[in-house]
């Protein structure tokens, strides 16, 4: 097994293209193939996931990976974890005028088989390293980040 770190820079590379279908997109990472739909309301199918509720999930998915890498790094025993996110884009009252954001995003985490404080510990490692949290944080006025311990 190897002691060496891993590599603190990280690459990624996406590829996308339309299918014929208005507002549906093929995307493509490593050799994963997945379907994205724009929202109903631009007229699009809205069947598969949209691009918003993507990056959600993303920034959730990290959140529940990193809890789990961060205790396994800290040496903690932490059974399941699990998690919710939510937002809202409110297109007229948009806190900048350049840019669409949404306008509030809450997260909220469930852990267990850790004490309160090393849930607390794992969260803020989540917030600090996981950099789909960050972007959020830094442009959105309005994120909000919980957790609760399940009892067991």
């Amino acid at each position: 097994m190897s002691t060496a770190s891993p590599s603190t820079r990280r690459e990624f590379e996406l590829a996308a293209r339309s299918t014929g279908t208005f507002g549906r997109v093929l995307c493509s990472s490593r050799h994963h193939h997945f379907i994205v739909d724009g929202p109903a309301q631009n007229g699009c199918a809205g069947e598969a996931l949209t691009p918003p509720e993507l990056f959600l999930a993303s920034v959730l998915t990290c959140g529940v990976e990193l809890i789990e890498v961060i205790a396994k790094d800290l040496g903690l025993a932490l059974g399941p974890v699990s998690g919710k996110i939510s937002a809202v884009i409110d297109r007229a009252h948009q806190p900048r005028e350049d840019l669409t954001l949404f306008n509030a995003v809450k997260l909220h985490f469930v852990l267990s088989g850790v004490s309160a404080e090393n849930a607390a510990t794992l969260v803020a490692g989540f917030q600090r390293r996981c950099p789909l949290y960050g972007t959020v944080a830094a442009a959105i006025p309005d994120v909000v980040v919980t957790h609760e311990l399940l009892a067991h």
